[in-house]
């Protein structure tokens, strides 16, 4: 089993792309980039699958949702 992965690392990730993606896709990238089993923590939240990440990190407004999908912006990565 592999270290938590950061959810600052999938923002990063959606920020590489460059352009909105599903949330199906975004789940799929992140299986491929970090392995299907992996899990996920925040700077507030631990212990948590793919799908799990995606739906905290979205109540926490760090997602813009367009027609298109669901995109971030560097602003929205806390440094801490």
């Amino acid at each position: 089993m592999s270290d938590s992965i950061h959810g600052h690392q999938v923002m990063e990730l959606m920020l590489s792309l460059g352009r909105a993606v599903s949330k199906r896709e975004l789940t799929q990238l992140m299986h491929n980039e970090f392995g299907e089993h992996a899990r996920y923590h925040t700077c507030s939240a631990s212990e948590m699958d793919a799908q799990e990440l995606i739906a905290f990190l979205e109540r926490k407004g760090k997602f813009t949702e367009s027609a298109e999908g669901i995109a971030t912006a560097a602003d929205r990565i806390c440094n801490h």
